[in-house]
């Protein structure tokens, strides 16, 4: 196990700002541990490969944000991209327009609206900012849709799950109470560098959605 762990920088800003973020609703977003090139190398060197083994033709990707990583790999799949902020979905519409990259973007809340159906979905650095009750709800919305596969982020060496407001930010190990998910099917670690190593244990885990829950 990583002891020791340094503050994560998506947590210090909740916390600094904590009156601002009350009563506001999951369209406020609060970034984690990066999606910039460096923070998602690992991913985008295997993610193609794994769906092509997976025998994948859809993949949603919930939620997307800017897309901005993932909008520059040849995936050979259905790509539909959602997420609960309009202005991000407009975005990234007006990049697809202008031939920056494909797919499709749609405004839906993964808490609550049904779901477009695709073979994986992608839910990367999202339920470490919900609280069990959202987390439910999501991977209630997930199942309902007909996905058979789910890539999610995990920390393997994370030692126990705590409950949090929706906004803030803490780890999660996808295989400890109250999830207690079997071993994910794959592991990509995402060698995330943020806190000087103290996260290196920050993955994508796959699993089978009839498995979660």
């Amino acid at each position: 196990m990583i002891s020791n762990r340094p503050p994560v920088l998506a947590q210090e800003r909740f916390i600094a700002d904590r009156e601002n973020f009350a009563g506001l609703d999951l369209a406020t977003s609060v970034s984690g541990l990066g999606s910039e090139d460096p923070a998602t190398a690992a991913i985008r060197e295997t993610l193609a490969a794994l769906l092509q083994r997976l025998g994948a033709r859809s993949l949603l990707d919930a939620p997307c944000g800017d897309a901005g990583w993932i909008g520059r790999l040849k995936l050979d799949v259905d790509y539909t991209g959602i997420d609960i902020v309009p202005s991000l979905i407009e975005a990234n519409r007006r990049r697809v327009a202008g031939g920056g990259s494909s797919g499709r973007f749609l405004v839906a809340d993964i808490t609550r609206d049904a779901l477009p159906r695709a073979d994986v979905i992608l839910c990367r650095d999202c339920l470490v900012h919900l609280s069990f009750a959202n987390i439910d709800r999501a991977l209630a919305r997930f199942r309902e849709s007909g996905a058979r596969f789910l890539l999610a982020t995990t920390f393997p060496e994370w030692d126990a799950n705590r409950d949090c407001e929706d906004g803030d930010w803490r780890a999660l190990n996808m295989e400890k109470p109250p999830f207690d998910w079997p071993a994910p099917h794959a592991l990509i670690n995402e060698r995330c560098e943020e806190g000087g190593g103290g996260w290196r244990d920050k993955s994508l885990g796959l699993w089978r959605l009839e498995d979660v829950r």
